[in-house]
């Protein structure tokens, strides 16, 4: 049977590895994240983004950028490439 969702990347971050190797810890970062993702501040909070994104109807190939305080369109090579959260 096929595995729903996007295919493990090949080349890894640290922070991947680490998950892939302990399950446990992999299973207690899940269980943190839904329960950080179920609060009713989160679920407002893209619930508000997706209401923004489905009014300006961007392609596929776009993004809706942070930038300056406000959300704008921007294509997702120039917005993932520039690293944001990632930054060292």
């Amino acid at each position: 049977m096929n595995k729903t969702g996007p295919k493990p990347s090949p080349n890894p971050g640290r922070t991947a590895k680490f998950y892939r190797k302990n399950k446990e810890s992999r299973e207690k970062h899940r269980r943190d994240n839904a329960k950080i993702n179920d609060t009713p501040a989160k679920r407002a909070y893209r619930r508000d983004l997706m209401k923004i994104r489905r009014a300006r109807k961007p392609g596929s190939q776009t993004d809706m950028s942070h930038k300056g305080g406000k959300i704008v369109a921007e294509s997702r090579k120039a917005n993932r490439g520039r690293g944001g959260a990632r930054k060292a």
